[in-house]
């Protein structure tokens, strides 16, 4: 199954799922001049990508009627299972040769079996999920990890270019979501120690902001410290991400880690604080909202200190 390198005059691309990130990510192949089919479980949500000249499709399988190339990025594994081989998913209808990419954090179990299926319909699919959160996506400057046969990852190029400053093709099917595991177990673990140094600065009276000055530039300084700091002192606990999600990720990191007897501590830790917080009723805030569980446990209130 040959593919040459896909571009706005021969290459239709087609997008699955318009959240937090899909909308700015699929805007950006739009924006590059590729025709682009969209669908949403909520129209609304693709209502920007309609006004610069995207078409509507009604279902997954719609979407791949008319795409050579279509890109899905939704919430959790079933959801992928769903709008990729459900009876009105993506597989159903796409032509022999065409893509299929899915940009999910989803299990890598699941990526190998899209691949079997994908396979058997001479159809190429691709695990290439991301990281950089909202921010990341309207800069187009997301960490993609892909998973798939290289020539197919290559034959992309053009359109991890347009998405991505960093996009790596890690092996075969599945290479992808177990890269991701890796991100994913580093921001877990990073982001309480965000929180709590932020909530030892309060504590010990400093200015936090001098702080955040201070720590910035030196060893302590991290991608999570530098976007999430800044959003913690002015109580913006809007999602680039949501806990719902991360939750979810996580769960399958320790999964996979439990199948390969891999003893994982500190993101097993992640993980409960992260239920706890879900639990709380704030799954649907950004991940750095943890400041607010562990603020909780120390008796502070961060929102009104």
């Amino acid at each position: 199954m040959q593919l040459t390198q896909v571009s706005p005059k021969e290459t239709r691309i087609g997008w699955v799922g318009i959240g937090v990130m899909g909308a700015s990510m699929a805007g950006h192949l739009r924006k590059a001049g590729y025709p682009l089919t969209v669908y949403s479980r909520t129209k609304e949500k693709a209502q920007g990508l309609l006004d610069a000249g995207a078409a509507w499709a009604d279902s997954p399988a719609a979407v791949a009627e008319k795409s050579d190339v279509v890109f899905s990025i939704v919430g959790f594994p079933a959801d992928v299972r769903e709008v990729i081989l459900g009876e009105t998913g993506v597989l159903s209808r796409l032509r022999t040769g065409g893509v299929v990419v899915d940009m999910t954090t989803s299990e890598p179990a699941l990526a190998k079996e899209i691949y079997q299926q994908a396979k058997q319909k001479g159809v190429h699919s691709i695990d290439a999920p991301v990281s950089g959160g909202d921010v990341g996506a309207r800069n187009a400057a997301l960490s993609i990890m892909i998973g798939g046969d290289a020539e197919v990852v290559e034959a992309l190029t053009p359109c991890w270019e347009a998405m991505g400053k960093t996009f790596i093709h890690q092996g075969p099917a599945g290479a992808g979501q177990h890269t991701k595991m890796v991100n994913q177990t580093l921001v877990a673990t990073g982001i309480i120690g965000v929180c709590e140094a932020l909530l030892y600065a309060y504590k010990a009276g400093l200015d936090i902001e001098a702080v955040l000055k201070s720590v910035s530039g030196g060893a302590a300084g991290s991608w999570s410290l530098t976007n999430y700091g800044p959003r913690l002192l002015a109580n913006n606990f809007d999602p680039g991400f949501y806990v719902e999600h991360f939750v979810k990720d996580m769960r399958i990191a320790l999964q996979e880690a439990a199948r390969m007897k891999l003893a994982l501590p500190g993101l097993a830790l992640a993980q409960q604080l992260f239920t706890a917080m879900e639990a709380q009723g704030d799954g649907r805030l950004g991940i750095h909202g943890l400041q607010l569980v562990l603020a909780r446990l120390s008796g502070i209130d961060w929102r009104n200190r």
